[in-house]
């Protein structure tokens, strides 16, 4: 009798906690991924490691009239070019940065029910993902391209703007370091 009262006590218990089991293991399982099409969060966080450019601290304008070249990259969050391009503007952030501004703008920011001036960064953008835009010190645009563009192809553009040698060295590749984030390395 005892036996029986034990088991009729922790059978509602056992039923719950099997259920619950059941339930968790047919939920889906957050996965992000650098080589998909799936939200995960802001790019330039969780694929580049540099949570530093965004949200964006200043307008296309505020930019423009401190008389510094400027990187407008328009991007969507899940994209699988976009996450992959993120590296990319990282690193140039990290070797002009203090002589550029870099302006990563997300197009579903983007107001289209507005007329864009050549002042407002929405009068640049081409409807595809990534684009890069570069701006001279004058303000004069140096590079407008729609897609993945390498590294060395934009340093060349920012090392005419900035009068530097031509660099010498060999490309860089992407190296992952882990299931989020890439880097460029030779």
């Amino acid at each position: 009798m005892g036996r029986s009262l034990l088991k009729a006590a922790l059978r509602p218990g056992l039923i719950v906690l099997l259920s619950l089991l059941c339930w968790l293991s047919l939920s889906p399982f957050a996965v992000a991924g650098i080589n998909d099409d799936r939200y995960d969060g802001n790019i330039f966080v969780l694929y580049a490691g540099n949570g530093s450019l965004v949200p964006v601290k200043e307008t296309l304008a505020q930019a423009l009239g401190q008389g510094r070249p400027t990187m407008l990259t328009f991007y969507v969050d899940d994209s699988q070019d976009c996450k992959q391009f993120a590296i990319v503007v990282s690193r140039l952030q990290e070797f002009y940065g203090r002589r550029t501004s870099f302006l990563p703008i997300s197009v579903d920011a983007l107001n289209p029910e507005t007329t864009p001036t050549p002042t407002d960064a929405a009068y640049y953008y081409r409807q595809g993902v990534p684009q890069t835009v570069i701006f001279d010190e004058t303000g004069q645009v140096r590079f407008d391209q729609t897609g993945t563009v390498s590294y060395e192809t934009l340093d060349r553009v920012f090392r005419d703007i900035f009068d530097l040698p031509a660099k010498t060295t060999k490309d860089f590749q992407r190296r992952s370091y882990n299931e989020f984030n890439t880097e460029l390395a030779e």
